[in-house]
């Protein structure tokens, strides 16, 4: 049986006396779940390197290790694709997703994707870890995301982010010129119940905060920074159409797009399903009834996209605290070329007018 480097907690002199589940969930982070795993292999739990329960006690200066066993994603096919490694150590991989690939495989898209890639790299490498994402990313999202190699990194950033511990910053193309120069979107967001792919703002959904400021304004459209305070499906997409600034090549809620033609059905007494058709008749679509404008002042967007053929989204930073070290780090992802050729683009219009 093989394990990944332990996690170590040398026993200091206010802890002597202290039982050892105590000491593992309350000093070393160690889960409930993570527990129950490490307490049935040989050496998942040791003091001075020999095997204990976890009802005895510690004195100080004891060596307090917790050992998890070696895993891998058999279920995902090693396959050779172009990864871009940010940051990796022994517990965490980072990665510079790049726009139109998949995270991890789905019902009909079993190759081709980043943990495919991820898969094949470590296996080159002869090092085996479980690809698990800390956080997604759409498709056509670009940009940070961490991979945990052990079920306690994961756990650990999952934690910091459900305590909003957890820095998350995009950079975005909206359609529109944004009239406040900062600004928030406070609106919860849920399925649109006639089309379940589809998220709106509606005051029955689940919370949702955003945080913008504008970079830059060109002549139709807006360069914007945002901070999420939560992680909700689409959220920055929901967001930005609910302020009347879809983003740019966005054919789900830009113009034009599925959003549109779902709020459109609605309004003509049609109900359409995933794959665009119309079938039956249906009540409306809700409406985002009693949800303030960040903005009123926010113009209707029009419909050019500046080149862009997908959605103007790129997680450029990732703040994170290091679930071995505690430092606190940060990971940064520059604009990926087609924003920047769009930039530019916008940059010629202007110009030209």
């Amino acid at each position: 049986m093989s394990y990944y480097k332990p996690l170590e907690y040398i026993v200091p002199t206010e802890d002597d006396g202290m039982v050892l589940r105590t000491i593992l969930q309350k000093r070393m982070g160690v889960s409930r779940k993570l527990l129950s795993r490490l307490k049935l292999t040989e050496q998942g739990i040791t003091v001075n390197g020999e095997r204990k329960y976890i009802d005895v006690k510690v004195r100080a200066g004891d060596r307090v290790a917790a050992r998890m066993e070696t895993e891998a994603s058999d279920d995902i096919l090693p396959q050779p694709l172009p990864i871009d490694i940010l940051y990796e150590d022994d517990e965490l991989l980072v990665l510079n997703k790049e726009a139109g690939m998949i995270v991890h495989p789905t019902h009909g898209h079993y190759t081709d994707t980043l943990a495919n890639g991820v898969v094949h790299y470590w296996r080159e490498k002869g090092v085996s870890f479980r690809f698990r994402p800390v956080h997604r990313l759409d498709q056509e999202t670009s940009g940070v995301l961490a991979v945990a190699k052990n079920p306690y990194v994961h756990q650990q950033i999952s934690e910091e982010m459900q305590a909003h511990g957890l820095k998350k910053e995009y950079v975005a193309l909206v359609h529109g010129v944004i009239g406040s120069d900062e600004g928030t979107v406070d609106a919860p967001i849920d399925r649109n119940p006639l089309a379940p792919h589809v998220r709106i703002v509606t005051p029955t959904g689940y919370p949702a905060v955003t945080h913008y400021r504008v970079e830059r304004r060109f002549r139709e459209a807006t360069l914007v920074r945002l901070w999420l305070e939560t992680g909700r499906t689409h959220q920055i997409r929901v967001h930005m159409r609910h302020l009347g600034h879809p983003l740019l090549g966005d054919k789900m809620y830009g113009p034009g797009g599925t959003a549109d033609e779902v709020d459109k059905a609605a309004a003509e007494g049609r109900i359409p399903e995933a794959d665009g058709a119309q079938l039956q008749y249906g009540a409306p679509a809700p409406i985002a009834e009693g949800i303030p404008e960040a903005d009123s002042g926010l113009a209707a967007s029009p419909a050019a996209d500046y080149g862009m053929g997908r959605q103007a989204l790129h997680a450029c930073t990732l703040g994170l605290t290091h679930p071995v070290t505690r430092q606190r780090m940060e990971f940064h992802a520059p604009l990926p070329a087609d924003m920047e050729r769009c930039i530019r683009q916008l940059e010629q219009s202007e110009a030209a007018h």
